[in-house]
């Protein structure tokens, strides 16, 4: 199989996504995520509690608490503590976005989002269809 320089790229950082999304605390599910521009990570995030909370994420019916943030919104508030910005970047993220990360990416100019896992509600990634964001499956088993 032939892969072309950007497929390769996007499948080396959708690794790196599914890597990062190893240091999320929560049980149910781990998400990474990473913003690249022009060839460079400016942002990274997963999902976990915000900062000063403890680090968990279910209650004992391990249901998520309300306030966990995702992968998403974790890289672009992460990014906006920078000088750099995400206008024109793509988001690598190993599970589509909900609804409410579309709203934030949106927002924030990224023009591409890659994922590799779908989501159950696909209302986010509509969104982003919508608004004109190119969303594409990456898939990184070999």
């Amino acid at each position: 199989m032939n892969m072309d320089k950007q497929e390769i790229l996007d499948r080396r950082y959708m690794r790196m996504a599914a890597i990062w999304a190893e240091n999320s605390y929560c049980q149910r599910r781990k998400v990474g995520a990473l913003i690249v521009k022009d060839k460079m990570i400016i942002s990274d995030g997963y999902n976990g509690t915000p900062a000063g909370f403890e680090n968990i994420c279910e209650d004992e019916n391990n249901r998520t608490f309300p306030y966990v943030l995702h992968a998403e919104a974790n890289a672009i508030t992460k990014v906006a503590k920078t000088n750099n910005s995400s206008e024109g970047a793509t988001m690598y993220v190993t599970s589509s976005p909900c609804i409410e990360c579309a709203k934030l990416i949106i927002q924030s100019g990224i023009k591409r989002v890659a994922y590799c896992e779908s989501y159950h509600l696909e209302d986010g990634v509509n969104l982003l269809r919508m608004a004109g964001i190119q969303v594409d499956i990456i898939e990184i088993n070999e």
